[in-house]
């Protein structure tokens, strides 16, 4: 892949010229070397002028190739059209849509909406296909096999699912859906956003479907309060904004969650993470460290979060709190806590510091926040360090470093008025250890960065790091390859690893 995303050769460049902006593997003397003649890493040596010679005069058009390649492919960038941003469909789905336009009306006429929510989807695909039968006779429309089954799937999933959102719902491969307005829908699959092949019939149509997700779980969305956050059924995340904040339509985000959940040792094995540092990682988990992962949006953290804690006692008493719920603990013991959103009169919210406070009141054991984003930091910190070892939080940050500095900032911007000194003993004090994940430029999720934090030097919190992920080079088809090094340090919290008869694997999984 090129600086720019574009495969070799794409973008306006000569089948001479050479990649701008490409790393090759270097040569090893263990085969023979093979070049190309022109556009190598290096030109050969003949082509080279010799030295001595005065070449201020002349340009050289080895080194202008590169420069002119570069600058096609900004101007293919510049001219590229946004017409291709239109996820309305063809073919084979569009006519059952138009179908589909036609029976509903009539079909909801013969039905008693009450009558069909108590019915599962299977159940109600049995009832409606003499119905469509009989509407689809009144209309003078024929159907095959094929087609009636779409569009009794249609139907149901019009009815009493999220209409289009369904089929991409469906899709395991699909971890990202991205709705901007009724003509627009966008996709991640495996770490790529791509346009999706679904449609809405307008505006009014992709805003109930809004209602109906957020009315699920009692939120509520209109032009009063555009914003809401909510879930789905599965516990995936979903944020909608509406007209007037939002100026091309409705827009839903959703970001799906395995339904099978992830352990340390299938991200192990997906790349994400060496062994060793996947031991290291069930080890802080069931010794009770007290972790915080940081990340950027989409990086994983979530994910790590539900595999961290898959190493907690069973024995043990977990609350996680979240703006909307989404962790899926599999301990038994488990209570998770949300937070509401103010009424119309702007009254009765419950933020996540008010949970915070009275979970301290819940004997709980340990105390996981889903992201902490504020003062609730203050109240995390101190949970952590009043007896409820293991607690865990996420927040958003680019390294380990920068993690501590924003909950620096996190505790300085709310109204507890503490020196910044006794700030950073108290982060010092409370959290052990930062697990650093990072959404990688080829769509790969790593962990990136495994740090303790020692204590204090002075006004600087002291860490040091057990783990990083390093950056080698990248295939021909835009993989990045790298390598996960143990620094070899004697960890720190050996410890309290020790206190529950781990230190042995610790010591041997970081040296």
């Amino acid at each position: 892949m090129s600086a720019f995303g574009r495969r070799n050769g794409m973008g306006g460049a000569g089948p001479g010229r050479p990649a701008f902006g490409v790393a090759r593997p270097m040569q090893t003397g263990t085969g023979p070397r093979t070049e190309p003649e022109t556009g190598g890493q290096f030109p050969p040596l003949d082509m080279l002028p010799p030295l001595g010679a005065d070449t201020l005069g002349t340009p050289d058009p080895m080194s202008a190739t590169p420069a002119i390649d570069a600058m096609q492919r900004l101007a293919d960038r510049q001219a590229q059209s946004g017409d291709a941003g239109s996820s309305r469909i063809e073919g084979f789905e569009s006519s059952i849509h138009k179908i589909k336009e036609q029976v509903l009306p009539r079909l909801l006429e013969r039905v008693d909406p009450e009558a069909a929510a108590t019915l599962g989807k299977d159940e109600l695909a049995e009832e409606f296909r003499p119905i469509i039968g009989e509407v689809l006779a009144e209309l003078k429309l024929t159907l095959n096999r094929r087609e009636q089954f779409a569009l009794e799937k249609v139907l149901v999933d019009e009815l009493l699912g999220l209409g289009p959102l369904e089929e991409l719902l469906a899709d395991v491969n699909v971890s990202d859906i991205m709705v901007n307005g009724p003509d627009q829908t966008y996709i991640e699959r495996k770490g790529k956003l791509e346009l999706a092949q679904i449609q809405f019939r307008d505006e009014e149509h992709l805003f109930q479907i809004a209602q109906r997700i957020c009315n699920s779980v009692g939120r509520r969305v209109d032009q009063t309060t555009p914003l809401a956050d909510a879930r789905l059924k599965d516990g995936s995340r979903v944020n909608v904004i509406v007209p007037p904040l939002s100026l091309k339509g409705t827009a839903i985000s959703i970001r799906k969650f395995s339904a099978k959940p992830i352990t340390l040792d299938m991200m192990a094995g997906f790349g994400s993470m060496s062994s060793k540092m996947a031991t290291a990682l069930k080890i802080a988990g069931a010794s009770r460290f007290n972790v915080v992962i940081s990340g950027g949006t989409g990086s994983g953290k979530t994910t790590m979060l539900n595999a961290l804690s898959k190493m907690i006692d069973p024995g043990e008493r977990v609350l996680t709190i979240e703006d909307a719920a989404e962790l899926r603990l599999q301990q038994p013991h488990w209570l998770p806590l949300e937070t509401r959103p103010a009424n119309l009169e702007g009254q009765g919210e419950i933020s996540i510091r008010d949970l915070v406070k009275n979970a301290l009141r819940m004997r709980p054991d340990r105390i996981i926040l889903g992201e902490i984003r504020g003062a609730e930091c203050f109240d995390m910190l101190a949970a952590m360090n009043t007896g409820h070892d293991g607690s865990m939080c996420t927040l958003h940050a680019n390294s380990p470093r920068e993690a501590l500095a924003r909950m620096e900032n996190m505790v300085m911007m709310s109204d507890i008025k503490v020196p910044k000194e006794a700030i950073s003993r108290q982060i010092a004090d409370s959290v052990e250890l930062i697990i650093q994940v990072k959404r990688l430029r080829d769509g790969s999720r790593r962990v990136t960065n495994v740090t303790e934090v020692i204590g204090m030097e002075g006004p600087v919190i002291v860490t040091q790091e057990l783990f990083k992920f390093e950056y080698l080079d990248e295939s021909s088809d835009g993989k990045i390859i790298g390598e996960y090094r143990s620094m070899g340090l004697r960890p720190y919290t050996l410890e309290k690893a020790k206190q529950f008869g781990f230190d042995q694997a610790y010591l041997e999984a970081c040296l």
